[in-house]
């Protein structure tokens, strides 16, 4: 412990003194192109929204016909019956689910008296681009209620209540999230992953060779002080962030364990992700060089900017994997929707185990000899 705790304190003066600096790589602009191109624009595909029908009756049939069909063809979003309506609701805060529709008693009986009858949409409102696709694309179906081929001698209209679960979000407020993920990111691969490789090509690892730290020491201890360097840039974004995005759930002693514990889980992942990739780099130029390959290729499918139901398949399949889209659900389901332990839990279970999957991983690629 001595040994290893000697390591962090020097990483610690050596990252303290030495601020570095980022340098641009040639293939990002390619790299943004290709993501950026696909990620911003796309229409939202396959979103899952929720049904709560309390009518049961014939016209409330028509809704869910209407359902299929755009599930089959423009497939924006996909159907899942619920018959609980407070837990349709409770499943959209936590993000389980991106929208519910509720079908109110006696829809069938209004409708066909012509007696203004309504449906409820609920929207997590603090995705803007979801919550306006959903709202559009229901607003259609509505219209489409409202104009039948045969016009009845009572004209009868539908009505759509849009539900907002939260006020107005700011979009700095929503890209606050992302910003917090990409600033520990930038510290671990310049105070981690860049001092790491300059040190191996100074020859500084030479000396810590003909000491007797173990191979294990040496890899905790160049983590630990990683780890640290981005929990001080996460809780420091955090706080400054917070203030300027007028976000006041920072104030809660409840709400600051949560931010901790995520931000303890993001910096073990992006950490434990670094030191994989560099384990067995001896060239300094080659962080610099993936440096902007990275921060694109991980930033941007995350969901920080665009939500990741608007991407193609290949793009989702990058954020499945992507440490950066369970920390930024994480911090945008405290920061901007105080969705508790329950809606970040699956995201401290992702982060947690991609952490120390990749040290296991990395560890025995350590090498302890020159």
């Amino acid at each position: 412990m001595t040994r290893m705790m000697a390591i962090v304190e020097r990483e610690m003066r050596k990252f303290f003194r030495s601020p570095a600096l980022m340098m641009v790589s040639m293939m990002l602009p390619l790299v943004q192109l290709v993501i950026l191109g696909n990620a911003f624009g796309g229409k939202i595909r396959d979103a899952r929204l929720a049904v709560v029908d309390h009518d049961g009756g014939s016209q409330a049939l028509k809704i869910h016909e209407a359902f299929q069909a755009i599930a089959v063809n423009i497939r924006t979003f996909s159907t899942v019956t619920y018959d609980d309506e407070q837990k349709a609701r409770e499943d959209v805060r936590t993000g389980k689910i991106d929208g519910a529709v509720i079908i109110p008693r006696q829809y069938s009986r209004r409708a066909l008296a012509g007696d203004s009858p309504g449906i409820g949409l609920v929207v997590d409102n603090t995705d803007q681009t979801m919550s306006n696709s959903l709202a559009a694309e229901m607003q259609s179906l509505v219209n489409a209620l409202n104009a039948p081929v045969i016009q009845p001698l009572v004209v009868q209209q539908v009505a759509l209540k849009v539900v907002e679960l939260y006020p107005y979000v700011e979009y700095m407020k929503y890209l606050l999230s992302g910003s917090i993920a990409l600033a520990m990111y930038v510290a671990v691969m310049i105070g981690g992953g860049m001092l790491y490789i300059d040190d191996k090509a100074r020859g500084v690892h030479e000396g810590y060779l003909v000491t007797p730290i173990t191979r294990l020491e040496l890899v905790l201890g160049l983590n630990l002080s990683g780890a640290i360097k981005a929990v001080l840039s996460g809780i420091s974004l955090t706080v400054i962030g917070s203030l300027l995005a007028g976000i006041g759930v920072i104030f809660h002693p409840m709400t600051d364990l949560l931010l901790l514990l995520l931000i303890v889980a993001t910096s073990i992942a992006f950490n434990g992700m670094m030191f994989l990739m560099m384990v067995r780099v001896e060239d300094p130029l080659v962080p610099r060089a993936i440096f902007g390959v990275l921060n694109t290729l991980l930033f941007f499918p995350s969901g920080a900017i665009s939500p990741v139901s608007g991407f193609p398949k290949w793009l989702r399949a990058i954020a499945v994997v992507d440490p950066f889209t369970y920390a930024v659900h994480g911090l945008k389901a405290i920061l901007i929707k105080d969705g508790g332990f329950t809606a970040i839990r699956f995201d401290l279970l992702f982060l947690f185990t991609f952490g120390v999957a990749t040290l296991l991983i990395a560890t025995p690629l350590f090498k302890r000899t020159l």
